[in-house]
């Protein structure tokens, strides 16, 4: 009776959420992130011994706890996949002002391991670097402003991300830290592109950068020693960019063979900076190209399914994250093989590290709750649209 009076309400079925995610998310990717892990594992039992051994503890101990943090990375990473762009906003925001007020009291309560750059927190049974936590924040501030300042009366979101990139850039100069820096900014700066930003001003600050490297070049003897360390034509064998570079070529095309590696009885950072190192000489190159073809996987996927995306927030917020997971992945690499300066920045998912592993984490989480596959047209036929 009371259907025929008022008439019948609409009922609006609602898929459960496993499904939903299950549906919607990039399986390719989440494979890929999944296999760079397991890969990650891999290397560590054998690069991670010598370093236990020479500590005086058990062989698997590092191996043991790169497995603790990257199932908490892993998890993190499923929970936030499941999230929605606003709930991802959020997150990305609240976890941007934490870690900055983290960064800002890194000079006063910070300790450098002996690295010669202040970095992180010691917790005693582990280590907090506030930099991997600040890259996927400052990518989702960054995005939602310049979204915001596309939109009518919106405000000046671009100016205030540059201001906020500038900031955080001159707090990683001073511990110092100018590869996280150099990733801020370029990380900034192709969201701007995307956003669409005029070519003369990329140019101005692409010179602002490089009048900047050439000051700390003068002003930073930790930064000259890396910069004369990559001209110098000589390259000392007994450095970690000799070792590694013998490594590599030791290696081959098949490798010397499993456990049989002696990189990393030399190296200091071989289960860090530069298990590459360790990969391509006991597994051989064809181990590294697969790991650079996982790595391109996530990237160029998550790039192509951020094309079809209306929401401008998710296409900015995406490429950026999409973008500093593949160029970090790129500088460790490149380092390794010496076609760019030490950075001292770890392999995500696959180098030991608490906090690298699990901002990884983070971030990919992030990247794949916006490429989830979503109820929308083309991007393109609204553009084809308007032109009509």
């Amino acid at each position: 009776m009371t259907e025929m009076v008022y008439g019948s309400m609409p009922i609006r079925v609602t898929e459960p959420v496993l499904p939903r995610w299950w549906r919607t998310i990039d399986k390719w990717s989440l494979t890929s992130i999944l296999v760079l892990f397991g890969v990650g594992l891999l290397l560590g039992l054998a690069a991670s011994v010598p370093l236990a051994t020479r500590n005086g503890l058990e062989p698997f101990y590092y191996v043991q706890r790169q497995a603790f943090f990257g199932g908490m990375a892993i998890i993190a990473m499923l929970a936030t996949s499941m999230m929605t762009p606003d709930m991802v906003r959020r997150l990305g925001v609240i976890g941007f002002v934490a870690a900055f007020a983290a960064l800002v009291m890194l000079p006063f309560f910070g300790t450098d391991f002996g690295k010669g750059a202040v970095r992180w927190f010691s917790l005693g049974f582990a280590s907090f670097q506030p930099s991997e936590f600040l890259k996927p924040g400052f990518v989702i501030l960054a995005a939602w402003l310049m979204a915001a300042s596309q939109e009518l009366n919106g405000p000046p979101g671009k100016t205030f991300s540059l201001i906020v990139a500038t900031i955080i850039v001159l707090f990683l100069a001073l511990q110092p830290d100018f590869g996280q820096a150099a990733l801020v900014l370029f990380a900034w700066g192709v969201m701007y592109f995307v956003a669409g930003a005029p070519i003369t001003l990329i140019v101005i600050i692409g010179g602002i950068v490089v009048l900047g490297g050439t000051f700390a070049y003068g002003a930073s003897e930790h930064f000259a020693r890396r910069i004369d360390g990559f001209l110098t034509p000589d390259l000392d064998p007994r450095t970690q960019l000799g070792y590694a570079a013998n490594a590599i070529q030791e290696g081959g095309f098949f490798g010397v063979g499993v456990g049989e590696g002696q990189v990393k009885w030399s190296l200091p950072d071989a289960h860090t900076d530069f298990i590459i190192a360790v990969a391509a000489e006991e597994y051989g190159l064809i181990l590294v190209l697969c790991i650079i073809g996982l790595y391109g996987t996530v990237t160029v996927r998550s790039l192509f399914r951020l094309m079809r995306e209306r929401d401008p927030f998710i296409r900015l917020g995406g490429t950026g994250l999409a973008c500093i997971f593949g160029v970090q992945a790129m500088i460790n690499m490149g380092v390794a093989v010496r076609l760019l300066p030490a950075k001292g920045m770890t392999l995500p998912f696959v180098s030991y590290g608490g906090s690298s592993v699990i901002a990884a984490g983070i971030t990919l989480g992030m990247l794949l709750a916006f490429t989830r596959s979503r109820p929308q047209g083309q991007i393109g036929d609204i553009l084809f649209k308007r032109g009509r």
